[in-house]
């Protein structure tokens, strides 16, 4: 997995920091990168089905949640299609390889949403 326990807080302040600093030398120092509520669009389908995965019982999520997942995928490329700041923020932060590598995983799916609230956070702390 590209992110782990001990590392996706360090990656996610990264990923804001460098989309801060390109912003910057790109737009004569004012910074220009994806939106809090396009963000906070993109979080609030990944809590919910955060939700579902904290009560799931098994480490191996069944086919329901799995499928939620793929569609979340699904989703993040469609808001990248539509504005370039968001495919921009998706690619820098690994966000489509991430969620592939989750593999029915319950332990990597809460791992994953605990990177998007980190990334949320320095967005937030740096945007």
């Amino acid at each position: 997995m590209r992110i782990n326990k001990n590392n996706y807080v360090d990656k996610a302040e990264k990923v804001i920091q460098k989309l801060v600093e390109d912003s910057k030398q790109k737009n004569r120092g004012k910074v220009n990168i994806v939106t809090t509520s396009k963000i906070r669009n993109l979080l609030a389908m990944t809590a919910d089905i955060y939700n579902q995965v904290l009560v799931y019982t098994n480490e191996k999520l069944n086919e329901d949640i799995s499928g939620r997942i793929e569609y979340l995928r699904v989703r993040f490329m469609y808001e990248c299609g539509r504005e370039a700041l968001v495919k921009n923020f998706v690619e820098e932060a690994d966000i489509l390889p991430i969620l592939k590598e989750i593999n029915g995983s319950k332990k990597n799916y809460i791992l994953f949403s605990r990177y998007m609230e980190a990334l949320i956070a320095f967005h937030k702390y740096y945007g």
